[in-house]
């Protein structure tokens, strides 16, 4: 492709031909080959505009920036741009042919609910015969064959050629996850969605985006990009739900439990083993648990209507579903029953608390083992135990991918909001095999163990490096070997 067709319909200024060739697209130059557009993106650890000379030597023929550094070779094409992560998801879009536009793209965003919310979606959608494609935390999808997933939504260049590959196997539709981090990063620029979902907004993500309202604005950012032939569903119990769609294009509806709307859900009976919903007037039986799960299937129930399928197909589809991986996911044995769910935010880890809370019998204990992300928010840490403790009868304090932060003043952290009474409730093993072997230890017949925080995650990320673990493989191992 001509640069002068990659580069259509961006602002910027040219300092070269727009005629030559480009075979292919990179912002990172370890990546650059012959005939190959680099675009150098100033990064939070490292600034693209640094590589610019290695760049051209490796074959880029030409070189998009925001500034052309004072080292810069001379005689190559550089194009100049305000902002070169934007303009790298709009050339992307240009270079794989803007597959966005070739079939329904639904994005959700939100601080809890999105993975389970996309992955049941897309479940439905084949359930329904359609061609589908999946973006989620947990991974990536075109129909059922199964891609590797890094971030939560992929960078621009790997999100349009994952859309392209879709586009090119039949998907009608794609689900998928927007963090905000992509809504500031510009990971979906120049990607058109069809229509897209907010679910909430918790405490989260305060490392990055320093404040709630930054946090906010991000979320709001996706709704305000939405073009106004797209529908915009957003939960109106939460405060910051009208406030999403407050500048937005698209058609908005509203779902709620709590109040009046488009689309609202009551909880006629809820186990262990499943809830009784009323959605739109329709009784549901579900497969799912939790409050916090109602809003995800009221959410799918919205979104497949407004994606043109029939209110009662939609119900009948909702009641074959099952909860995605690691989100409140059982395992039982001697008696004991396990959940796994990735609760990784308080709001989070507090629905999930509160749900078993509903559901058990006085007798039942509820032994929680928690720990918190290293490298990332500190403000949470003792707000996740002190709502740990305060749910739970005893208490398990553990790592949960440390990270390059020493595990030790992670715990550190977390104890810093439990009171000396609730510290007597409170054991701390840094070893997260340990903690889950005591925690089954402790537990007697009929009672309950919650396993937060890594839900569907099968590593354990320490100074770097992943090694395998997986929580589900844990409970089970334990649960199964004292029988």
């Amino acid at each position: 492709m001509k640069l002068k067709d990659i580069i259509k319909g961006i602002a910027c200024d040219v300092q070269g031909g727009v005629d030559v060739e480009v075979k292919d697209l990179q912002f990172d130059s370890r990546k650059v080959a012959e005939g190959t557009l680099f675009v150098a993106q100033p990064g939070t650890k490292v600034d693209g505009h640094a590589f610019i000379a290695q760049a051209i030597k490796a074959g880029a023929v030409a070189v998009v920036c925001q500034h052309v550094p004072k080292d810069a070779p001379e005689g190559a094409v550089y194009v100049l741009v305000e902002d070169s992560s934007k303009a790298l998801g709009e050339m992307a879009a240009n270079f794989y042919g803007h597959p966005s536009r070739d079939l329904k793209l639904i994005g959700i965003t939100g601080t809890n609910g999105k993975t389970t919310t996309v992955t049941l979606l897309h479940r439905m959608f084949r359930q329904l015969g359609h061609h589908v494609g999946l973006v989620s935390t947990i991974v990536n999808k075109i129909d059922e064959e199964e891609l590797p997933t890094g971030h939560t939504t992929p960078d621009a260049l790997e999100l349009n050629q994952l859309l392209r590959r879709m586009v090119d196997a039949r998907c009608e539709y794609c689900f998928m996850e927007v963090s905000s981090h992509a809504v500031v990063q510009h990971r979906i620029a120049g990607v058109e969605f069809a229509g897209g979902i907010f679910s909430n907004i918790t405490h989260d993500h305060l490392d990055f985006h320093k404040t709630m309202a930054n946090y906010i604005a991000a979320k709001k950012g996706f709704f305000d990009g939405l073009p106004a032939n797209a529908w915009a569903l957003v939960n109106i119990d939460d405060k910051n739900g009208r406030v999403m769609v407050q500048n937005t294009r698209a058609k908005v509806s509203t779902y709620a439990l709590n109040q009046m709307a488009d689309y609202h859900c009551k909880i006629l009976e809820e186990g262990f083993e499943g809830m009784h919903l009323q959605i739109g007037g329709r009784e549901i039986w579900c497969r799912l648990v939790g409050r916090f799960n109602a809003y995800n299937l009221t959410a799918i129930y919205a979104a497949a209507v407004l994606c043109g399928v029939k209110e009662e197909e939609v119900a009948r589809q909702l009641s074959t579903l099952e909860p995605a991986p690691g989100r409140f996911q059982y395992v039982s044995g001697r008696g004991i029953t396990a959940i796994v769910d990735y609760a990784h935010t308080p709001d989070a880890l507090q629905n999930v608390i509160s749900t078993i809370d509903a559901i058990r019998r006085p007798s039942q204990q509820l032994i929680t083992v928690v720990g918190c992300g290293g490298d990332r928010d500190r403000t949470k840490r003792p707000e996740m135990a002190q709502i740990a403790s305060r749910g739970s009868d005893k208490l398990v304090l553990t790592s949960d991918n440390p990270r390059t932060e020493k595990p030790e003043s992670i715990l550190d952290d977390m104890e810093a909001g439990l009171t000396p009474q609730e510290l007597s409730c409170t054991v701390r093993i840094t070893d997260r095999r340990q903690a889950i072997r005591t925690a089954c230890m402790m537990a007697r017949e009929g009672d309950i163990i919650l396993i937060a925080g890594k839900g569907h995650e099968k590593y354990q990320e320490v100074n770097g490096v992943r090694s395998h673990f997986d929580d589900v493989e844990e409970v089970e191992k334990e649960l199964k070997s004292n029988v």
